[in-house]
């Protein structure tokens, strides 16, 4: 146990150390700062400034309309003859003009003067001139509620519900399709990147012969155990980092972003969220391990890492039909597939939409072939970490493995 706990402590403090691991871990709370911002410039380039008040001018040729402020802001302003609208439009006094004819009642129209063309306007206001018209035209005819409903026609109140036809519970869709996409990238980044540095160090191990140093010392299955476990630690820390920085940040830029007020990460979630990272690792650590021992050069054991890396980022690439239906048949297989179960677990989680008996078989399963793959790598690693110069054909391996 202690020669353990010697190369876990190793481990963990090497990818600490590393620049691309300190990158990559300050690169989420940076990139969150950074799009703040960038949010916080349009904003302010965009906002009006205090003495600047929008102004539509209109010339009643019906003696029906009087001025009229828009639930937006904007200010509908009388003048008595064209000309002296059209001066102010040219001196960016208002925005625009519109003249009302003596025959609208009966025609309906409306002539508008801009100084935009209507494909490149920037504001169109066709629905706050319709508001104006249509206040002014109702406010003698009906009593204020009844106006002020014409103005706001709908506030609109949304509620699911569950397949036994009862509300399925407070959620919003920022909850339901953009935190599912964020737990799956934060969380596939950590796994690949963490379980990475275990197959790039046993391959560069073997490469450069200083694991034959190393096993006259401990043996296969204590330096596997060290490594998972040492790079898993490094792993873990960096999600905990990523999950409490933005946090943070969604308390401090929700004052400014409404989106970001109803971002909620319930205990349950989070533990969830972490055991799947764990078991995610172990699984990957454990494969990957496996391949760094047989590959001759740290490059090649690198590109055998895609047959078992794009079919678990696969979720990712499929994440629409995820998201959209992620009580779906679809989602559930990857759920229950070891190889896909950590991404599309953590992508539904956030939703609730998994059921306590998915969750229970997922786990089951993804334990079971944990433990298959840490046994198959160790003896993997016990017989191919010494063998150079040769690449080991899949009858050899399996050979191998039955034998070690």
């Amino acid at each position: 146990m202690r020669k353990v706990l010697l190369i876990l402590r190793r481990e963990f403090r090497e990818a600490t150390r590393r620049t691309s691991y300190i990158l990559l871990t300050i690169s989420i709370p940076l990139i969150a700062i950074l799009g703040y911002g960038v949010y916080e410039l349009i904003q302010l380039l965009e906002e009006p400034s205090s003495e600047q008040v929008d102004k539509i001018g209109f010339v009643d040729n019906t003696s029906m309309f009087h001025d009229y402020s828009s639930p937006l802001g904007l200010e509908f302003t009388s003048y008595e003859d064209e000309e002296k609208a059209k001066d102010d439009l040219l001196a960016d006094e208002i925005m625009e003009y519109i003249v009302i004819p003596e025959d609208y009642v009966s025609t309906g129209t409306i002539i508008r003067f801009t100084m935009e063309t209507p494909l490149g306007s920037g504001n169109d206001t066709s629905q706050e001139t319709e508001g104006f018209l249509l206040t002014n035209l109702l406010e003698e005819q009906v009593d204020d509620e009844i106006l002020e409903r014409v103005e706001v026609p709908m506030v609109l109140a949304t509620l699911s519900l569950n397949e036994d036809g009862e509300l399925a519970g407070d959620s919003n869709e920022f909850d339901k399709f953009f935190l599912p996409l964020v737990f799956g990238v934060l969380f596939t980044f950590s796994i690949f990147f963490t379980s990475g540095f275990l197959l790039q160090s046993v391959a560069e191990e073997k490469e450069t012969r200083v694991i034959e140093i190393i096993l006259s010392s401990v043996s296969s299955r204590q330096l596997l155990a060290g490594k998972v476990l040492g790079l898993g630690g490094a792993g873990l820390l960096q999600v905990l980092v990523w999950l409490t920085s933005l946090r943070i940040f969604s308390q401090v830029a929700s004052v400014n972003i409404p989106a970001l007020e109803e971002l909620s990460l319930p205990i349950d979630v989070l533990a969830f969220g972490i055991l799947y990272f764990i078991a995610g690792y172990l699984l990957f650590a454990a494969l990957l391990a496996g391949l760094g021992s047989i590959g001759s050069t740290a490059r090649e054991s690198q590109s055998w890492s895609a047959i078992f890396t794009l079919p678990a980022v696969a979720p990712l690439w499929l994440n629409f039909l995820i998201v959209s239906n992620p009580e779906g048949a679809f989602a559930r297989a990857l759920t229950l597939f070891p190889l896909t179960a950590p991404i599309t677990a953590m992508m539904r989680i956030p939703s609730h939409s998994i059921a306590p008996w998915e969750l229970a078989l997922s786990l089951f399963i993804l334990g079971v072939s944990i433990i298959l793959s840490m046994w198959i790598s160790a003896k993997v690693l016990r017989a191919f970490l010494l063998m150079y110069g040769k690449r080991p054909s899949v009858r050899e391996i399996a050979k191998c493995v039955r034998q070690a």
